[in-house]
């Protein structure tokens, strides 16, 4: 069972928590699509919040898209499904030898449904075109206020995908889709209710992407002596606002936390000087390196560093590329 811990003496207040906590456990997939929520009373218990407080943080995520509540059954994450129509007319059935069978499956389904052959072939093809035209075109969508978060994933995923990824404010959305109709529409798991409400009146689709878990860093955190500070650098502000209620959920107040943005010289420099560990993203690790090199004279033992070489899941990823059709 997922652990959730409340730091009573934290600036953020308790309601914040818990929602980034509950966001964590159901991006990194601790709560998968299906995954029943532990009922008020139990959260309660667990963590000493007020029912009336954890209802709150579940209508909210009721509301953002992430959660559905089932009548006399209790809050479940849902589930984030996808057609999975073919993608090529011509299957090289020596390659997918389970192709064709699939294809006929599919088929029987419409003929069914009362479609002729020709109807049903208007729907394939159909579905194929709308694919390949949506896979032309990425879009990367974050709110402006943590714009760092989409700057990691259009960097991961030009990498991985090989095509151009367009980063796009989810306030701005709505105006770019009014443009270039045509795409797919890429988020984190966070954001997908918001981008969903503005994209799918369109006709274009939103894929959400899962977090990777960071369960080495975790270990290694979790192995620290108390009293080690630890610092975070993200280009993500909410990616440090997360780390941080994550950090105190495992340590509580053992650990001291600090967290800065690469650009933040002041905030980064103070991490560098004080900090036994920095775990820092791909994006700002030349930052952190330099900033303890040009420290290095001043600091008795500089601070071991932990590279996260990935944001998004690689399974989320492999995901991605099966439905823009990518090999």
């Amino acid at each position: 069972m997922v652990q959730f811990h409340i730091q009573p003496d934290s600036d953020i207040p308790a309601s914040t928590q818990l929602y980034n906590q509950i966001l964590y456990a159901i991006a990194s997939r601790q709560f998968p699509p299906g995954q029943r929520l532990p009922s008020t009373r139990a959260l309660a218990i667990q963590t000493g919040l007020h029912r009336n407080t954890i209802s709150k943080v579940y209508r909210q995520l009721e509301e953002d898209g992430l959660v559905e509540s089932l009548a006399g059954s209790g809050i479940y994450v849902r589930a984030q499904a996808h057609n999975s129509s073919p993608r090529s007319s011509s299957p090289v059935i020596e390659k997918y030898p389970a192709a064709e069978k699939i294809v006929r499956r599919s088929l029987e389904e419409l003929l069914k449904l009362g479609c002729s052959l020709n109807e049903a072939r208007e729907v394939f093809i159909a579905e194929i075109d709308w694919r390949l035209r949506s896979s032309a075109q990425v879009l990367v969508t974050v709110p402006s206020d943590d714009i760092g978060v989409g700057k990691l994933m259009v960097d991961e995923l030009q990498k991985a995908l090989g095509v151009s990824v367009q980063l796009v404010p989810i306030e701005e959305l709505a105006a770019i889709l009014e443009q270039t109709p045509s795409g797919t529409v890429v988020t984190s798991r966070y954001f997908i209710g918001v981008a969903e409400a503005i994209a799918s009146p369109k006709g274009v689709r939103v894929i959400p992407v899962d977090v990777y878990d960071y369960s080495q860093e975790i270990q290694t955190l979790k192995k620290l002596p108390k009293g080690n500070c630890v610092g975070i650098v993200s280009l993500s502000s909410g990616l440090l606002r997360g780390a941080e209620v994550i950090i105190y959920s495992l340590r509580g107040s053992e650990l001291l936390v600090r967290t800065a943005q690469p650009g933040d010289s002041y905030k980064l420099n103070g991490i560098v000087k004080s900090a036994h560990l920095i775990i820092s993203d791909r994006a700002s690790y030349a930052a952190v390196r330099a900033a303890v090199q040009a420290a290095r004279e001043n600091i008795i033992r500089p601070p071991q560093l932990v590279c996260c070489e990935n944001y998004i899941a690689t399974d989320s990823i492999d995901s991605l590329k099966r439905e823009l059709g990518i090999d």
